[in-house]
């Protein structure tokens, strides 16, 4: 780590905790989330001091991540929505949308999302970009669905998003914030759990978007260069979540000596594959080919589930208990977010065995 300031303070973490259940399985509070996250001043973790953080850089927004998931994945998973957005926000060249948005992200007020799950699908040639850019007086006219974006806050968002211009060409990434006209939000989606995250659809219908709201004219090259960090931070779900199933499994009760080695094995590999996520992160390695990066993202899913039936088999019966373990039925409904969040392991497969098929072609 480059910053040796403390991650969470006991305060963020009694917070974070207390509220995690609710959260997971009510809407009802999704409006304190990102506040709270702000109060606790997370949200500059890993940017420069120059530029209103915390200092050092995207490994320390990785760790306190993790750190957030351990506690409650729905607050975690706004989290890496707030600081993704951020992420691609300063690897924009847009002096404009930084001077616009950067502050208000920085204190939590207003939300950042990445509509991107199209364009990564885009990308690796499974579906068509699902919005349409025509040129304007003013800049463009979009239409088209953003079907699945979180963080999206009643109260305000911004959310990064690539778009086709008319006629073909490269995908553009643009910045749509809450407000424009013809912009729609959906009621909140019906999810299994993590219910607080903010997350619906988005409609727009002719939304007129500035050029001072371009993040990248070239969508794929900004994509692709931003998207060790944006992984990388997308890692740190799973390796929270598998922490913290570890740990409550190595606190189990009457078989933990049977199991004892086996969580031992399991919290040994979570540490080597989160030291190579922070090593590959900082040393930019994945720029040029991310294919090491989608296998330890595929390996961290897989852990994860390992995890929590290592931590069901440790607390037996008391598992299925919700007055006596309640946190382990949330983590078992946060453990099915991390295999179709996008890109989704359907979708890594996918760009690993084509990685696979040109190399030995």
């Amino acid at each position: 780590m480059s910053t040796s300031r403390p991650l969470l303070t006991d305060s963020a973490r009694t917070d974070i905790a207390q509220r995690a259940y609710a959260l997971d399985t009510q809407a009802e509070l999704a409006s304190t989330v990102l506040p709270m996250l702000a109060h606790h001043d997370l949200l500059r973790t890993g940017l420069p001091a120059a530029q209103g953080g915390h200092g050092g850089d995207v490994r320390d927004a990785i760790a306190a991540i993790a750190e957030v998931a351990s506690l409650s994945l729905t607050t975690a998973f706004v989290f890496w929505s707030q600081r993704a957005f951020i992420h691609y926000l300063q690897a924009s060249g847009n002096d404009a949308a930084r001077e616009r948005w950067w502050g208000p992200l920085l204190r939590g007020e207003i939300a950042g999302a990445v509509g991107l799950s199209n364009v990564i699908k885009f990308l690796s040639r499974i579906e068509a970009l699902q919005v349409q850019a025509k040129p304007v007086a003013q800049g463009w006219c979009l239409d088209g669905v953003l079907p699945w974006v979180s963080n999206v806050r009643t109260q305000g968002f911004v959310v990064a998003a690539a778009v086709q211009p008319e006629g073909g060409g490269l995908p553009m990434v643009v910045a749509l914030e809450s407000g424009l006209p013809g912009l729609l939000r959906s009621p909140d989606l019906d999810l299994l759990g993590m219910r607080a995250s903010n997350t619906a659809a988005l409609q727009l219908n002719q939304v007129t978007v500035p050029a001072q709201a371009l993040l990248a004219q070239a969508g794929p090259p900004y994509l692709k260069a931003a998207r060790p960090g944006f992984l990388g931070m997308q890692c740190a779900l799973s390796i929270g979540l598998a922490r913290a199933a570890l740990q409550a499994a190595a606190q189990g009760g009457g078989a933990r000596g049977l199991l004892h080695s086996r969580v031992t094995e399991a919290q040994q590999t979570l540490g080597q594959i989160e030291a190579g996520v922070l090593e590959g992160v900082q040393d930019q390695r994945w720029v040029a080919d991310v294919t090491p990066l989608f296998a330890l993202r595929m390996r961290l899913a897989a852990l994860v589930q390992e995890a929590l039936q290592l931590e069901l088999q440790a607390t037996g019966g008391r598992a299925y208990l919700q007055d006596q373990q309640p946190d382990f039925g949330r983590r078992w409904r946060e453990s099915a977010f991390i295999p179709i969040v996008t890109p989704s392991l359907t979708q890594l497969e996918g760009e690993l065995a084509q990685h696979t098929a040109q190399v030995t072609a």
